[in-house]
């Protein structure tokens, strides 16, 4: 009884996820070619695997015919051909099951965590996630579940790789999609994410139901909602804010939780100039700049912020005022000329309300968090 055989074939079962019965044919195959390949064999035989014993044979019409060295052409074979053909069924059951979920999350287990990469067992197939896909501020221990983005499914010489992402705004995105149920019915829509891995993201979301609040569906009862996603992105700080198709009033409320007082827009360059009470300036600019790289990320639109003790008020200004060529002052006049201003003066107003309640419903959150 050759009970070593079936072991290593069950093995391949289970690490593999190839049915036995495949795995069995397979080596029958390979088996059988060699067999053919050499010099003496005769035509119409088969080799079988006896599913009990582990033996195996070469037979023809009932007569075994098993030549002597077969065991040393087994070995060989099980070497070569063998585990190639399993390798190539495995990497084609990986393209069938994940050729079209790019973009997914799923949910693995932390088998290995080196410097460079670390792999993931999603149940069928190992995944890698290598350094650039990995949260600078984030530890992967052994047995740990973490949640992934599928990146990309690429078929190198060895066969299709598997590469999933912790970094990517997708995986942001998706777990929202996730958690909250209006965005999963389609009812609340994300219009755009930007992210800064580890350390903080801002989400515009817009409603498409009349009568949901989109910040307040994704917020959740006390938090709840946005509290699962921090959680899994080992307390990332989120900024949520409601989209506007307006870009002055986005930017705008991008820019949360600075107050603003007003936007000027420049939509040849996409360009805008905002202004903010002296006392908001450096938390428009954020550590580092990173509320404002943030909210340039959001809303695509490059953003240059000023202090209200120097701007420049364009409408008093004298009609023969005449600025220098490349000056940024040169392209708002321009257009304010044209009309295309977009102004909350008096910090009052529709759009001045909406950033307070949205700057209230953050730092509630915040409260929460820091509490838990």
């Amino acid at each position: 009884m050759n009970t070593a055989l079936l072991s290593a074939l069950h093995e391949i079962e289970t690490d593999k996820g190839i049915p036995f019965p495949t795995v069995k044919a397979v080596l029958e195959e390979s088996l059988l070619a060699a067999y053919e390949g050499r010099e003496g064999a005769e035509e119409g035989a088969e080799v079988v695997l006896d599913a009990e014993s582990g033996d195996l044979r070469v037979v023809k019409e009932g007569e075994d015919i098993t030549p002597a060295d077969f065991t040393r052409i087994a070995a060989q074979v099980m070497r070569q051909t063998f585990y190639q053909r399993l390798n190539e069924i495995h990497n084609d059951q990986l393209l069938e099951e994940y050729g079209d979920r790019m973009g997914d999350i799923v949910t693995g287990i932390v088998q290995q965590s080196h410097r460079r990469m670390t792999l993931v067992d999603l149940g069928r197939v190992e995944a890698l996630l290598p350094a650039s896909e990995q949260v600078p501020n984030e530890r992967y221990e052994n047995g740990q579940r973490i949640k992934v983005y599928l990146l990309e499914l690429r078929e190198p010489g060895r066969g299709p790789s598997l590469t999933v992402s912790r970094r990517h705004e997708g995986l942001l995105k998706g777990l929202f999609e996730l958690e909250v149920p209006e965005i999963y019915d389609g009812y609340v829509e994300i219009k755009a994410v930007a992210r800064e891995a580890g350390l903080r993201s801002k989400v515009a979301v817009h409603s498409n139901e009349q009568g949901i609040d989109p910040v307040g569906a994704c917020v959740g009862p006390r938090g709840s909602r946005v509290r699962a996603v921090v959680s899994e992105l080992r307390n990332e700080k989120i900024d949520i804010i409601q989209w506007d198709p307006d870009p002055a009033r986005f930017i705008a409320k991008a820019l949360s939780p600075a107050r603003v007082r007003e936007v000027y827009l420049d939509e040849e360059e996409e360009q805008a100039e905002v202004i903010v009470p002296d006392d908001q300036l450096s938390l428009a600019i954020g550590r580092e700049g990173q509320n404002a790289r943030l909210a340039v990320k959001l809303s695509d639109w490059k953003i240059d912020i000023k202090p209200e003790s120097q701007a420049i008020d364009y409408e008093t200004e004298e009609e023969d005022w005449e600025p220098a060529e490349d000056s940024a002052m040169h392209r708002c006049r321009a257009v304010l000329s044209n009309g295309r201003r977009c102004a909350n003066t008096a910090l009052s107003g529709s759009l001045f309300c909406g950033i307070a309640s949205h700057q209230a419903q953050a730092h509630e959150f915040e409260g929460l968090v820091e509490g838990s």
